[in-house]
């Protein structure tokens, strides 16, 4: 074969492997699209996120449901006051953990007009209240704090300022009389004290609720409450930004069809603690356990 038709055989050769990659690039424009679309984030969601073990959980069920149907998924760590705030001018799109009719009244009134708060709770067997530990046989109401200061030395010993269980526990300071300091600190610090004082054996009261690992933890009961400042049974509800249901309509009604009872609770609660490092990964666990109850949330 001669060089002049050898370098013909390599043209056409060439126009041959060009012609088909054309052919194959405008044919995978359309299925490469559907893919990159189908790859392409739904929207970004961000969640607010407050360093309560219950809320943890929530958060991160969320993240993992909501990042599976492809959605961008970010939780802010905000306490309470600011959280609300944010929900209210629209830049936040999900407060997960609302409790009416008492703990987070204030919020509710203040912003119940410039946000959606759900008309249905996702958890319906709150309480909240003063707590001390079992062994203290001799305190048992609220009013039984006032003869016994020097026991406590003065202090409640609180969590994160602008919660609304901390805002109630300073009118149950004033309802009841109370010459005690309600000290400020953090979730995790406030549970730490409670372990700590359990371990020995020493006085201690703090504003707790329920559901919390905690109360599976150490022996606590909670305080009667007469006045009924605490209020009774409390609802855990959600709230979003005012147009967060038209910009993203699927999963505002996944949100408003989520329910969990004690047990599902309880059982995620205690999925993302054993993850404490990733909590995502506990959260994804319980997912994978409970598809059957997701779906009817998907419905």
């Amino acid at each position: 074969m001669n060089f002049r038709k050898i370098s013909q055989l390599l043209l056409f050769t060439v126009l041959v492997i060009a012609l088909a990659a054309c052919g194959s690039t405008s044919g995978s424009d359309e299925s490469g699209s559907a893919t990159d679309e189908s790859n392409e984030s739904k929207g970004k969601i961000t969640i607010g996120q407050i360093n309560w073990p219950e809320n943890i959980a929530v958060t991160n069920l969320w993240k993992a449901i909501l990042e599976d149907k492809g959605y961008d998924v970010e939780l802010q760590l905000i306490e309470m006051g600011p959280q609300m705030a944010a929900i209210a001018q629209g830049d936040l799109d999900v407060a997960p953990e609302v409790w009416l009719p008492v703990q987070d009244k204030s919020y509710y009134e203040k912003y119940k007009d410039e946000a959606d708060f759900f008309e249905e709770p996702w958890y319906e067997n709150g309480k909240v209240g003063l707590a001390v530990p079992t062994y203290m046989e001799d305190i048992n109401s609220i009013e039984d704090l006032k003869k016994n200061k020097d026991k406590f030395g003065g202090e409640i010993v609180g969590f994160e300022p602008g919660a609304g269980t901390m805002l109630v526990t300073e009118d149950v300071i004033k309802e009841y009389g109370l010459d005690y300091e309600l000290v400020e600190s953090s979730t995790p610090a406030m549970i730490s004290s409670i372990k700590s004082a359990v371990e020995q054996e020493k006085p201690i009261v703090a504003p707790l609720w329920k559901p919390h690992y905690v109360f599976s933890e150490v022996d606590l009961k909670f305080l009667e409450d007469p006045k009924k400042t605490y209020g009774g049974v409390e609802k855990i509800y959600m709230a979003t930004r005012d147009d967060f249901s038209s910009d993203f309509e699927k999963v505002s009604k996944w949100l408003k069809n989520f329910k969990l009872n004690d047990k599902q609770l309880g059982e995620l609660m205690l999925n993302v603690k054993n993850n404490e490092d990733k909590p995502l990964k506990g959260a994804q666990k319980w997912v994978k356990d409970n598809q059957d109850v997701i779906e009817k949330w998907m419905k």
